[in-house]
């Protein structure tokens, strides 16, 4: 009883953070916010996370564990090229519209600790590209695709799929659309950006 007690404070907690961090940045939140989020106590937070370095962290690590397999999966399936970028966009953008903080979470912590990275390569699930690598360089080779460094092609395809939701204000200004009309722009992204990257490549 005590343990599913834990384990479901603990994911309230986890909801309040992302919550509050989506809101405020990692430097803008305070534990307080977030634990008057959490409906709990400061005192409770603490027991459960001592830092919000810490927590911010867990928030983030649940996140990418989530992610990170499906990804990984896609890359080194046997799937050709061109269902690999679709995949990957339509895996991609789904999950960051369901976690629309995580992008930014990424790039505020590199900001502050640029080690941040490196903990997260450490992961079992990391994504994995040497396998993309070789299969791109093959295609290549065979005349399927235009000449292209498969490093490039990732970086375009990723470049694509998350510069939206990192630039979701500016986008939303340029375009003059509120929170509808973007979530409807990016469920169309993820065939935009997979055919407009296939076609790129065609031979």
């Amino acid at each position: 009883m005590n343990k599913t007690k834990n384990e479901t404070t603990e994911i309230q907690i986890l909801n309040a953070a992302k919550t509050v961090f989506q809101q405020k940045g990692m430097d803008g939140s305070r534990m307080q916010e977030i634990a008057d989020e959490a409906g709990i106590n400061k005192a409770m937070l603490h027991y459960y996370y001592r830092s919000k370095q810490i927590l911010f962290e867990a928030v983030f690590n649940h996140a990418f564990a989530l992610l990170a397999p499906q990804l990984n999966k896609i890359l080194n399936d046997d799937s050709s090229i061109e269902e690999k970028i679709r995949n990957f966009t339509s895996n991609y953008i789904s999950f960051v519209n369901k976690h629309p903080y995580l992008p930014n979470f990424v790039i505020q912590e590199i900001n502050r600790n640029p080690g941040f990275v490196l903990k997260m390569k450490l992961n079992s699930g990391f994504p994995d590209i040497e396998k993309f690598k070789e299969q791109v360089k093959k295609d290549v080779e065979n005349g399927i695709i235009k000449p292209i460094k498969a490093e490039q092609l990732f970086i375009n395809i990723l470049s694509l799929s998350v510069f939206p939701f990192v630039a979701t204000p500016l986008i939303k200004a340029f375009i003059n659309t509120d929170d509808q009309g973007f979530k409807f722009l990016m469920e169309e992204r993820k065939t935009e950006v997979a055919n407009f990257m296939i076609n790129s490549i065609k031979t």
